[in-house]
C-alpha cells in the first residue's frame, strides 16, 4: 500500500508536534514500513497504528485520512 504522509512544516503543524514527543517525520514513516498493528485511538476515535521509529522504539501514531492515499499524522509518540 503506497501512502504518502501529509506533514505540515510551518511552526505549531504537525512537525512540531510529533517532535514535543522527540520523533521526525521519517520516524513515522519507518513505523508504517514495518508496521505491527493497525488500531483505533481511544481518545479521539481516529486509525492509528503501532510500530518501530529509526531508533527500534516502538511509536503509536494517529492519522486522518485525507483520501486513499494521503494520510495527515495528527500525533505520534513512544509507547
Amino acid at each position: 500500500m503506497a501512502i504518502a504522509f501529509f506533514w505540515v512544516f510551518e511552526p505549531g503543524g504537525n512537525v512540531d508536534h510529533i517532535a514535543g514527543h522527540g520523533l521526525i517525520p521519517e520516524d513515522v514513516e519507518e513505523a508504517f514500513y514495518f508496521v505491527e498493528r493497525f488500531t483505533t485511538s481511544r481518545s479521539s476515535g481516529l486509525p492509528a497504528f503501532v510500530g518501530p521509529a529509526l531508533n527500534g522504539d516502538r511509536i503509536f501514531v494517529v492519522y486522518e485520512e485525507i483520501d486513499a492515499n494521503t494520510w495527515h499524522v495528527k500525533t505520534a509518540y513512544p509507547i
